[in-house]
């Protein structure tokens, strides 16, 4: 038990420490590293908590895909790394405000008001993996199935709102094509031989 507690706060100092350094590095690269391990500790306190899927998938997932995508957009742009950043402190009230908010959270989910904590107690054989599905397909269907349309929405927003025709077309239009003779694309032209002296 002592043992878990203590990959329990390790992981947590390792998930504060790379949350900080994502904040306070100015090259984007590192930025995205330091998210990548604060992910993989995340997905530690997952699994410490015997939540294996959540942690699996969160390192599937976020690590596997979206975090790389992330890295190669950042790679593929063109970032001035000397361009300073301007209104670090003019934009400070708002962030302390909402960890604020989330502390106060955290504490009251660590520490209730009340004697109960309101979890369900599972049985030594039942899997956390069925209990999130039984939950999610069948208590909240209907939100998830509305989170679902929303980001299909979004998907086709962001195509819609990228898409650019590109004004230089070079293209033929196939009615045009099929209506083109021969004597109009090629011409040939008799002329006499020169002869050099």
């Amino acid at each position: 038990m002592l043992l878990q507690q203590f990959a329990f706060f390790g992981f947590a100092a390792l998930l504060i420490a790379a949350a900080l350094m994502m904040i306070i590095s100015r090259n984007p690269v590192r930025c995205a590293l330091f998210l990548v391990l604060a992910f993989f500790a995340a997905a530690a306190l997952w699994i410490l908590l015997e939540t294996e899927f959540l942690g699996l998938i969160l390192v599937l997932v976020y690590v596997g895909a979206v975090m790389t995508l992330f890295l190669f957009v950042i790679m593929t742009l063109n970032i001035d790394k000397s361009e300073k950043q301007y209104g670090f402190v003019r934009y400070l009230f708002f962030p302390v405000i909402c960890v604020l908010i989330l502390l106060a959270l955290l504490i009251y989910a660590v520490f209730p008001f009340s004697g109960s904590t309101g979890l369900l107690p599972l049985s030594a054989y039942a899997s956390n993996t069925q209990a999130l599905g039984d939950i999610l397909y069948t208590q909240y269907a209907y939100p998830f199935e509305i989170t679902g349309v929303l980001l299909l929405v979004g998907i086709i927003a962001t195509i819609a709102l990228s898409f650019r025709e590109k004004r230089l077309n070079k293209a033929i239009p196939p009615e045009i094509q099929l209506k083109v003779k021969p004597s109009d694309r090629l011409r040939i032209i008799k002329m006499p031989a020169e002869r050099k002296k």
